[in-house]
């Protein structure tokens, strides 16, 4: 009896955990957003499936990255890269995720289409 007791806890445990690892994000308005509910972009230079991002430096203050804590796993579609920082970010479907800073209120898609590169992300 005990043991399958202990083996109910060490499922409710690894369902927390799992939890814990899904990639703060959620559809709105047909677009993908932060926890936060602000939009999120992906950026036409990142190759899909490298694991790299090609926005850093003066780029990440204007498109912050989708930040991923270290402890985060990779889930279905996300995946987290490794920036050149060494910071923890979120992927979709191999792509990087970014905030845009001028968008100022949720539903904001004022970085769709910027310099022809960049997007909102669609779940």
């Amino acid at each position: 009896m005990k043991i399958k007791q202990i083996a109910a806890a060490l499922s409710l445990v690894a369902f927390a955990a799992t939890a814990w690892a899904t990639p703060p994000v959620k559809a709105a308005d047909g677009v993908l957003a932060g926890a936060n509910g602000m939009t999120l972009y992906t950026f036409d230079k990142d190759a899909a499936g490298s694991g790299k991002s090609m926005c850093n430096g003066p780029c990440a203050t204007n498109w912050p990255p989708l930040a991923a804590n270290a402890s985060d796993a990779a889930s279905g579609d996300y995946s987290i890269i490794t920036r050149d920082d060494g910071a923890k970010q979120w992927a979709l479907k191999g792509k990087p995720l970014y905030f845009w800073a001028k968008d100022q209120k949720l539903g904001d898609k004022t970085g769709e289409g910027f310099n022809g590169v960049w997007q909102v992300a669609k779940p």
